[in-house]
């Protein structure tokens, strides 16, 4: 077990020796994504997005939101490479950056549904 540190509760963490060895950079990039997806809207909006591609106007449909806004929220989950467009025509298609933004918010709903 020389990998391992023990928590507050006396259980040992295989996996923790990258997250003791931070830097501050990375701790600070670690935290924007947290800020960035301390927001609801954007929660809502990148569970759609789990189900593939989809154009502005649609996202703005299924949440009830004017594109303007849906389009802001993006912008800011584009900024941190949680999501990804390309252009077809005059429309941007979305989906989720890549499979990292999935298990993020798998962990995030199997944290909140233990309890």
């Amino acid at each position: 077990m020389e990998n391992a540190i023990v928590s507050d509760t006396g259980a040992h963490n295989q996996n923790a020796r990258p997250f003791a060895e931070l830097n501050n950079q990375t701790s600070q990039r670690l935290a924007d994504i947290f800020k960035i997806l301390g927001d609801p809207t954007r929660i809502k909006l990148l569970a759609l997005l789990t189900s593939g591609e989809m154009r502005v106007s649609d996202i703005a449909d299924s949440l009830s939101m004017g594109q303007s806004a849906i389009s802001h929220q993006l912008r800011v989950l584009r900024d941190a490479s949680l999501v990804k467009f390309r252009k077809e025509g005059k429309e941007a298609w979305y989906s989720l950056d890549d499979d990292h933004v999935v298990k993020l918010m798998s962990q995030g709903l199997e944290h909140v549904s233990h309890g």
